[in-house]
């Protein structure tokens, strides 16, 4: 047997658990085990079938070879039009580029600007992803506290405290995963305000739950409302939330032609441009019609009534309306110290979620992974009925806790 040379990097990351404990439910269902699955984060909505047939004629007709590194001329046009129309963004061709996914257009830009002991700004809770991909690269995550009382968002306050001479960016992410916070104008203004004061720090914002918002106040985003800081300011997002798009890898930003030409460097040495057929899709999407977008966010908006009326409606478990995205962030901390029908000591939000997955059934994400305790995160990208069996599995599940 082999002994495998692993380099010093991988010690730094770890498993994602979204997909740890998904593979665990997958498994026990495999064994026969009836299981209900809110832990990924991806739409059960179809593609749109506009959006198919447009993959399908741009391989009839031959685009199927590779493609330009920063994405083909045809979606980069597609993207500055879609930043224009829809957060008013003006970037020129060079300010903009396309990657297999938000999580590659990430990766480049902490690989091209990252260098051991910069300080990358993170709220929590946030995507589990975060936090790894800046270690990946020799960067320091600087976990900075939210709450339910300032709706999971970092405050002006936190953020000031948090900036050092080291920092190099702060990571927003609106609306957010796993919490559904959305930031107003306003909020982002008074961030920004403290930025004015940090001309070191980058802002990285991460806009890809863009089209799933529930409120009546329209979405904004940084540089849209701070544009004194769109000189160092990075605007991703894609098509894989709003058009269900989540496996057609298509991601994209619009930022400074100076770190746009660094980010393409990395990716000209990592995967090569992004799939062209999958480009023609994207093309389609933000080209296209728009009413999936607004027919989607109904059906969200249903299943997020479903989800957080019956979770609030459980003995113990409180949990915040989100704003946007398709998640909600319940406490439960009420059964920390309890133990369940099963015997199982619950210590943490590990060991609700794991004893949720093994008495009853229900995959969910504990809130450890996303950097706050004691959560869990439910994601409600799942059909009407599963959310509503979910539900009355949870609801079984809390009643037998025995706390003291």
């Amino acid at each position: 047997m082999s002994n495998l040379i692993k380099s010093r990097a991988l010690d730094r990351v770890e498993a994602p658990a979204a997909i740890l404990i998904t593979e665990l439910g997958r498994k026990l269902r495999a064994e026969g085990r009836s299981i209900v699955s809110l832990s990924i984060g991806e739409p059960d909505l179809g593609t749109p079938e506009h959006v198919t047939e447009g993959a399908y004629q741009a391989a009839l007709r031959g685009e199927t070879t590779y493609s330009p590194i920063a994405g083909i001329p045809e979606l980069k046009q597609s993207v500055r039009d879609k930043f224009l129309r829809d957060n008013e963004l003006t970037f020129a061709d060079n300010e903009v580029t396309v990657s297999a996914g938000g999580k590659q257009v990430l990766n480049n830009a902490l690989h091209a600007t990252l260098n051991p002991g910069d300080e990358v700004i993170i709220p929590a809770p946030f995507w589990l992803a975060y936090s790894q991909m800046v270690s990946l690269y020799e960067g320091v995550p600087v976990i900075a506290p939210t709450s339910v009382e300032t709706g999971f968002k970092i405050t002006p306050q936190v953020l000031d405290a948090a900036v050092t001479k080291s920092t190099k960016w702060l990571m927003l992410n609106s609306p957010g995963n796993p919490s559904g916070a959305v930031y107003s104008a306003q909020e982002l203004k008074s961030l920004a305000a403290v930025l004015n004061n940090h001309p070191h720090v980058w802002v990285l914002s991460d806009d890809m739950y863009e089209h799933l918002i529930y409120t009546d106040s329209p979405f904004t985003t940084m540089a849209q409302v701070a544009p004194e800081l769109s000189d160092r300011t990075l605007t991703v997002n894609g098509v894989s939330k709003a058009y269900s798009m989540t496996g057609w890898r298509v991601g994209f930003a619009g930022g400074p032609g100076e770190l746009i030409k660094a980010m393409e460097m990395v990716q000209s040495q990592t995967t090569s441009g992004t799939c062209r057929v999958s480009q023609w899709a994207a093309v389609t999407a933000l080209d296209g019609p728009q009413d999936s977008l607004k027919n989607n966010l109904e059906i969200y908006r249903k299943r997020r009534s479903i989800v957080v009326e019956g979770l609030n409606a459980i003995d113990g478990i409180d949990c915040l309306w989100p704003d946007g995205a398709f998640y909600a962030y319940p406490s439960c901390a009420a059964f920390i110290g309890g133990s369940t029908a099963g015997g199982q000591k619950i210590t943490s939000d590990v060991d609700f979620s794991m004893a949720l997955l093994q008495e009853q059934g229900v995959t969910t994400v504990h809130g450890t992974a996303f950097g706050l305790s004691p959560h869990f995160r439910v994601s409600y990208a799942a059909s009407e009925k599963d959310l509503t069996e979910a539900i009355s599995r949870i609801r079984q599940f809390c009643r037998s806790i025995q706390t003291a």
